[in-house]
């Protein structure tokens, strides 16, 4: 059985860029700030590579 290595720099970086997002939404008193956090669980899983 082979295992192959997945690439998750990407995923990486959506994520920190949608925590950053979240962080701004957060301090800028955003109405809308629930819709990142979809974002940013969703990047976090895959860049750990859990899903």
């Amino acid at each position: 059985m082979e295992t192959t290595q997945k690439n998750t720099a990407v995923w990486w970086v959506v994520f920190f860029a949608s925590t950053g997002l979240l962080g701004y939404a957060i301090y800028d008193h955003w109405e809308y700030l629930t819709l990142i956090m979809p974002f940013v669980c969703t990047s976090f899983v895959k860049a750990m590579d859990i899903i």
